[in-house]
Formats: structure tokens, sequence, C-alpha cells
């Protein structure tokens, strides 16, 4: 299936960030956010599938063409929350939906939680709660940060001498995924340098957070959601190996499907695809 899309850019107060724009001027508002170290080619399999949406599907900062953060920035989670709401803004948007893979979920359900005057419905695919870490380990923490900050002038990213060894690594990497799925993100990805292609993304993206949300806190933004919300399991995703998950979303009003596929099932190929379309398309029509 093809459909137009365009590429956009918006000029935030603090940073430029990068889009495609999906859907008819007119239809439903819907900000899709993609994974981390993914980037807006994630959703190019699932969007054409939801008509009758205006999809605006992010790059998060430091991701595919959006800016990089200024030096001395970091790249904590509540962010990209800031990033996504000034998004919403830019585009004129007072209340919208939101379509979250991974990552993205995560920054959707905290946005939706701290302004739920704002978002309208959630579609979240295999992500729910940010990872969290208990007070006790926070010096720990820190200092593991802080070694990470000071070994960063060091730290080189790999150049591929061919787009294909590139696709490879990306196949393996977090949340494996298949060759063509890794080829759309690569695509996007990808930049030339002297020796052949590395990634775009900001290397301060892969340094261990200085802090972390405790499991109380993560639970709390979890229970304060109270739009409609359709969340899809992967059945080899990552919320499958998360223990009680099915204790944690025991009596809230979230509409819960277990899909086949894996952590990417929505970009992997087009049955995946369309299973999560499938899915999310009544879920929109009806929030």
């Amino acid at each position: 299936m093809t459909i137009q899309v365009e590429e956009i850019r918006l000029n935030l107060p603090h940073l430029e960030m990068a889009a495609h724009l999906y859907g008819p001027e007119d239809g439903h508002p819907v900000i899709a956010l993609h994974g981390w170290l993914d980037n807006a080619a994630t959703f190019t399999r699932l969007a054409p599938m939801l008509p009758g949406l205006r999809i605006l599907a992010l790059d998060f900062a430091g991701h595919g063409y959006s800016a990089h953060r200024p030096p001395g920035g970091s790249y904590l989670i509540w962010d990209n929350v800031l990033d996504v709401l000034l998004a919403a803004e830019a585009m004129g948007w007072e209340r919208f939906s939101v379509l979250g893979h991974s990552m993205g979920a995560i920054v959707a359900l905290l946005l939706a939680s701290a302004m739920p005057e704002r978002v309208e419905s959630l579609a979240l695919i295999d992500g729910l709660m940010p990872y969290t870490g208990e007070a006790e380990n926070a010096p720990e923490k820190l200092g593991e940060a802080l070694r990470s900050q000071l070994a960063l002038p060091s730290k080189r990213k790999p150049v591929y001498s061919d787009v294909q060894l590139a696709v490879d690594a990306r196949m393996k990497g977090v949340g494996s995924v298949t060759r063509e799925a890794a080829e759309i993100l690569a695509r996007r990805g990808l930049m030339p340098v002297a020796g052949g292609y590395t990634w775009r993304s900001d290397s301060r993206l892969t340094l261990a957070s200085p802090v972390r949300l405790t499991r109380a806190h993560a639970v709390a933004f979890l229970r304060k959601v109270s739009c409609p919300v359709s969340l899809i399991l992967a059945e080899q995703g990552m919320l499958h190996h998360e223990p009680n998950i099915q204790a944690l979303l025991q009596g809230l009003p979230f509409k819960v499907h277990n899909l086949p596929g894996g952590h990417h099932l929505h970009l992997d190929d087009e049955a995946g695809a369309r299973s999560v379309a499938d899915c999310f398309n009544p879920f929109f029509a009806s929030a």
C-alpha cells in the first residue's frame, strides 16, 4: 500500500525536529513516536494502513534527521515528553492522540499521565513504562553515568564500508528486526562519512542514565492514565519478558492485544503491520 508522505521540519524553541506527515489535513491528529535508536521510518508500513488520521511521525531529538541536543544537554526521557508537547504546539494541535512504539510508547504514557487534557487516546506497541531503578542503587547509577560522560570524547561510532554491513548490524541490534525493516530504518538513519557510513544518531543516546524513576513512580504514571488505551503485546517482544505484566495491567481500562511477532512486528513485514492496523483502526474510530 502506498500513501503520500510529506517530509517536514518543526522549529521548536530549542531545536529543530524532523518528521513524516501522513494523511488528510482534516484527519484526526496523531503524533507517532518511534523506539530508541530508531527513527520516523518505523511507521512506513503501518501509517498507510491507518486511513483518516493526520499522522505526524517524529524523529526524536538525536535520531534520524532531527537536531542533536546542544553540548552539555541530556537525553532523559522526560525531555522527549516536552519535545512532543512542543511539536503539538507547533502543529496547532490542542488535543491529539499518540501512537508509540517501545520508547515512544513510554514517552506517550508519561505525557498522557501528566497532561491528560491534551491526549485523547494512546495506541501503544510493545512498550509501556520506563525502565526503573530503586533508591538504594542511585549512587552507583549516577557514578556509572558520570564515568560514561567522561569517556564520551574517546567514543567512536562504528563505520561500515557498505550499507548492507550496517543493515546486518541493525538486524542484530536491540529489538532485532528483519532485513527489510533494517533497510527501512537504515535509509533514514545512516549518513556518509570518510570510509563508508555511520549512524546519524547522537552518541550520547547510548550513555548510562544518571537517574531512573523507581517502580513506584512508574506504576503511579501507569495508573494515572485516564484516556482510552489500546496496547499491543508482541508474543516475541520485550514486554513478553516483563515480570508480572498481566498483574500490572489488571484492573486498568486498557484494551490489550497479544499478537504474534517480535518487538518490531509493525515494521518487520506487511502481515505484522496489517495485524497491528486491524487492532488500531477500530480503536481510533471509537476513541
